[in-house]
């Protein structure tokens, strides 16, 4: 039989953590609602209180596990990182989007995919946070306004052997690279699936090849077939290049010497790089045909839980030192104008290469095109 003093000292205990729970939730959502009236200090202050953050970001999570140490340390807020995918973490921010309160305190997505939503009708606008010009709330084109910031630069090119191939000799537009084909046959692989790299290059090359504007989605029969010449250029080397498996497949060939070279990320293979899983003496570039490029972005829910520590986590992760330790620590282009990316596997000159990827659903279209007229004939 239970204790009766036991039983008399647990009772009055529910209902008061009831109310503490039902008074933060009301109190969550006054800050997300008042926080733009607040003084900086006064969020700093809040946020500490609130004392956690939920971030929702897609990849490399153990790694941002580590990354995210100098925030905690920094302001005392601890940093929650689920698992989770990119469509999952998107499906939960639109299925929790009528809820007063949702899960979600910061939510990463790639920079692109916030043109597809009304922005005001999910995020909050980061008004709140101290004036900086010199964060990044535009990419190709695509304008964050007042409710999104980039935090992660990447870029799609080529990852090379030094050992075979110098600077001077390295592919940069179309006929450059059935040159090389046809000289060092099966030296050169790219993927066209499970990963972006291999499809920058090929849609790329398509672009160049077809003088089409990829940035109208439109899909239209005489679109597609301005793509013939593209499809015509691949196919008569189709024997001197390799079809790989994925973006890290391209790199490791590289890395053991199969290849000599192949489409890859700039950040992908800093990562790999950095954690001695592949020779640390490859080396990267963009050609000249331009491939792509973008970022990714992070933004407040209008529904977070833990709004004031939002802000401070999104503050210190579009900061210039946080940019500077992201382009060391993982080959990102630095998403600040006053970030150091000294560490970066590029010069600076070569940015002017970057193109955003092809529109939809033209893009969509062009894919399974390319694998009927391409991959599917060899």
């Amino acid at each position: 039989m239970p204790n009766p003093a036991t039983v008399r000292r647990g009772t009055p205990r529910t209902p008061l953590l009831v109310l503490f729970a039902l008074v933060f939730l009301l109190l969550s959502s006054a800050f997300a609602q008042d926080l733009s009236d607040m003084s900086w200090d006064d969020i700093v202050t809040q946020a500490k209180a609130e004392g956690e953050v939920t971030w929702y970001v897609w990849y490399l999570q153990d790694d941002l596990r580590r990354a995210v140490r100098a925030f905690e340390e920094e302001y005392g807020i601890r940093v929650r990182i689920p698992e989770g995918t990119m469509a999952g973490n998107a499906d939960k921010l639109f299925a929790e989007s009528g809820r007063s309160v949702g899960d979600i305190d910061v939510f990463a997505w790639g920079f692109d995919l916030y043109a597809t939503v009304e922005l005001p009708a999910l995020f909050q606008p980061l008004t709140m946070l101290p004036v900086d010009d010199d964060r990044v709330n535009v990419i190709n084109d695509v304008d964050g306004g007042e409710y999104v910031l980039a935090y992660w630069g990447n870029q799609s090119g080529i990852v090379y052997d030094p050992e075979h191939v110098a600077e001077a000799d390295l592919p940069q537009h179309p006929e450059d690279f059935a040159a090389f084909w046809n000289a060092n046959p099966g030296r050169f692989g790219f993927n066209y699936e499970s990963g972006g790299s291999g499809p920058s290059f090929y849609q790329n090359v398509l672009r160049v090849l077809s003088g089409l504007d990829f940035s109208d989605g439109s899909a239209d029969s005489e679109r597609l077939a301005a793509l013939r010449p593209g499809f015509d250029f691949f196919n008569a080397s189709a024997a001197q290049y390799v079809i790989t498996t994925s973006n890290a497949d391209n790199i490791i060939r590289v890395s053991d010497r199969e290849l000599w070279l192949a489409p890859a990320w700039e950040d992908h293979l800093a990562g790999l790089q950095s954690r001695g899983e592949v020779r640390p003496e490859l080396k990267f570039y963009i050609p000249q045909m331009g491939m792509n490029g973008g970022g990714n972005g992070v933004a407040i829910p209008n529904n977070a839980p833990r709004p004031a520590a939002a802000a401070v986590f999104v503050n210190w992760l579009t900061s210039a030192e946080t940019q500077t330790m992201f382009n060391r620590d993982f080959g990102t282009a630095p998403m600040h104008a006053l970030a150091d990316d000294t560490f970066a596997l590029v010069p600076i000159e070569q940015r002017a290469f970057q193109v955003a990827a092809a529109a939809q659903p033209f893009r969509d279209q062009m894919v399974a095109a390319f694998i009927d007229e391409v991959i599917l004939e060899r």
